[in-house]
């Protein structure tokens, strides 16, 4: 039984296999959330003959628990708040608005590093496949999907070569489908399951996303 990965390639070529019902379809966009998952992404979009993209999201963390998010942002203006941790924890406005600034700064300087001018691919009525390279609590993704939704994509798969099992039941109201290769209990992070998990460049991302750019 596996138990690791070599490397994220590896890790995309065993998740393509797992989703060769979408190989070939007109309607599926492969979606990668960098920069670990554009490796993962790469592979899976070439295997199923697939477009690929970025889908640059901010999470909006709660200042001082910036794991805990309170809302999310997304390229063409998409902005998602959570109203009841807002009031909840009794955030300001303008401490929602501070922390909304950074992450935009920080939205736009990837958009514009990683597309170098090219317009992001309509999901409207689309089969996204959203793709991360592994998923330990889930809240990116969460994220990721609300905007998907915003953007009414058809359909939400999310695809990952490893998620907590305890994350995998908490997120299946929130995707349409969700598929994985591994699904352990003794979640610790992410890092733990591929032998080599060194950290993704934005020039890995940049050369990846030009390669499937090409005709």
């Amino acid at each position: 039984m596996r138990t690791q990965f070599a490397n994220r390639a590896e890790a995309g070529e065993l998740l393509a296999r797992k989703l060769e019902k979408y190989k070939n379809r007109d309607d599926v966009l492969v979606l990668a959330l960098p920069r670990g998952g554009v490796p993962v992404g790469f592979v899976v979009a070439g295997r199923l003959r697939a477009p690929l993209d970025v889908l640059i999201v901010r999470k909006i963390g709660v200042p001082g628990q910036e794991e805990l998010a309170m809302g999310a942002i997304a390229a063409g203006g998409v902005r998602i708040l959570n109203a009841r941790v807002i009031e909840t924890l009794q955030i300001t406005k303008e401490a929602v608005e501070a922390v909304v600034a950074r992450e935009q700064r920080e939205l736009e300087r990837r958009e514009e590093s990683y597309r170098g001018g090219r317009t992001a691919p309509p999901v409207l009525g689309r089969t996204v496949i959203l793709v991360d390279d592994g998923i330990a609590t889930g809240s990116t993704m969460r994220s990721a999907i609300g905007v998907l939704r915003r953007q009414k994509a058809q359909k939400v798969v999310v695809a990952t070569p490893t998620i907590a099992a305890s994350t995998l039941k908490g997120m299946r109201g929130d995707a349409d489908e969700i598929v994985a290769v591994l699904v352990p209990e003794d979640f610790v992070g992410v890092g733990q399951w591929y032998s080599d998990f060194s950290q993704t460049s934005d020039a890995e991302v940049q050369r990846l996303l030009a390669l499937a750019a090409r005709p």
